[in-house]
């Protein structure tokens, strides 16, 4: 019991961060969920990466201010809660919201995913809309980019549900359905979009990565276009269609410098495709990615040599 005063003394202001047990975890997690999320951290003094992922989750609980509480519980000590939860290894977190377990995860994270779980906690609690739905975008395009497609999904989700006039809400979810493969809800939403959003660089992104994805799944072989390139440099449909394969591949930087390559051998080539092809390109990537910014400069080189 004098540990566990210690260490509620010791908490930041506001309590947000303290020791738990059995006997007070009715209290410190079921009762207090219901007006903010609680993070519960079961941990063991033995256990190496709870010794790493429990300072971790304090800086962000603290840096949340009050948007979250924290709780610690030792899982030798509180051996109850943790067989109710089945918690098999450690370090392993719940989130609990209106007195239910909403998000969990086990294992120490790094620390842009630490952040990314709590934004994620605060924007489905309705907390902190003011400042707290940008770092909600911020965090959900990282996830987006680490590959956690789900988790960015219903974090764009929640967004929506807090602001539903959020052009990159909107975009990034269904930025976030393409990753997921989800092609056809994916182009729903596009087509169901708000005029509001229809207008914005969000949705035009959204719309490139549609279309290329759709091409992706229509690219040949790749060696096969990259021997017909290298056999005849004037094969056209060939080159065009190895960039498509390119891009597929994940290799935008040669897509680009082929569909230049297509555009300064005979620009008038089936309509315009090639500079057409670019600028799909480009609006699927972000304004300031290098790859756009060089390839824009090409481009216009070219057109007005």
């Amino acid at each position: 019991m004098l540990e566990l005063n210690a260490g509620n003394a010791a908490a930041p202001a506001g309590d947000l961060i303290k020791d738990g047990s059995e006997m007070t975890f009715m209290e410190d997690v079921i009762e207090a969920s219901q007006q903010v999320p609680v993070i519960v951290d079961f941990w063991a003094p033995w256990c190496g990466p709870c010794k790493t992922l429990g300072p971790a989750l304090e800086a962000a609980v603290t840096e949340a201010k009050g948007a979250v509480k924290m709780v610690k519980l030792d899982v030798d000590q509180n051996q109850g809660i943790a067989g109710q939860l089945q918690i098999q290894s450690i370090p392993t977190v719940y989130a609990f919201y209106q007195g239910k377990p909403v998000d969990a995860f086990q294992g120490a994270l790094p620390g842009s995913e630490i952040k990314a779980f709590i934004d994620k906690l605060v924007t489905l609690s309705g907390g902190d809309a003011s400042g707290g739905l940008d770092e909600a975008l911020e965090a959900a395009e990282a996830m987006l980019e680490e590959g956690a497609a789900v988790d960015a999904a219903q974090t764009f989700a929640a967004i929506l549900g807090e602001d539903p006039a959020s052009a990159a809400a909107y975009g990034g979810l269904i930025r976030a359905n393409l990753a997921l493969g989800e092609v056809d809800q994916a182009e729903a939403m596009l087509n169901g979009a708000p005029d509001e959003i229809k207008s914005t660089t969000e949705y035009e992104t959204a719309k490139a990565q549609l279309d290329l994805s759709k091409q992706a799944a229509n690219a040949g072989p790749l060696a096969e276009l990259e021997a017909a390139v290298g056999a005849d440099g004037n094969d056209h449909q060939a080159r065009y269609d190895l960039a498509i394969a390119m891009h597929a591949a994940g290799d935008a930087e040669g897509a680009i410098e082929h569909l230049l390559e297509l555009f300064r051998r005979d620009r008038e080539w089936n309509d315009g495709a090639a500079k057409t092809q670019l600028f799909t390109v480009f609006d699927a990537l972000k304004p300031e990615d290098p790859l756009v910014l060089s390839g824009r400069r090409k481009l216009s080189s070219m057109i007005f040599a």
